[in-house]
């Protein structure tokens, strides 16, 4: 987790925006529990987990658009329906908050 936190400092630091996913809940079995985050940068490369796999994926997907957006984003990750007729491992369900944070936002913040 320090990971995350180290470069979202970093990113923000050096005047690059970046998305901080976070997994706000969750039900039944599933990759991480709920306070696992993951940081997207604008370049699409990323930090951290939340589970990895097409859960993941699906959140990487939505990152992309709320860099594109801006807007903040609670989506869901269903992994117990199966994918082109496999079985997914978990079988819960996540609630994910998708946030974009940018230099200007943590200046805000700071003036408050």
């Amino acid at each position: 987790m320090n990971e995350v936190f180290d470069e979202l400092k970093r990113s923000l630091a050096e005047g690059r925006p970046v998305v901080l996913a976070t997994v706000a809940a969750t039900r039944g079995s599933t990759p991480r529990r709920a306070g696992a985050r993951m940081l997207v940068r604008m370049d699409g490369s990323f930090c951290g987990t939340i589970g990895g796999g097409c859960g993941e994926a699906e959140v990487w997907s939505e990152a992309m658009e709320a860099h594109r957006d801006g807007r903040p984003r609670l989506m869901q990750v269903d992994l117990t329906t199966p994918t082109d007729g496999e079985d997914k491992i978990c079988g819960g369900v996540m609630d994910i908050f998708v946030e974009r944070i940018t230099p200007k936002d943590v200046k805000a913040e700071g003036q408050a």
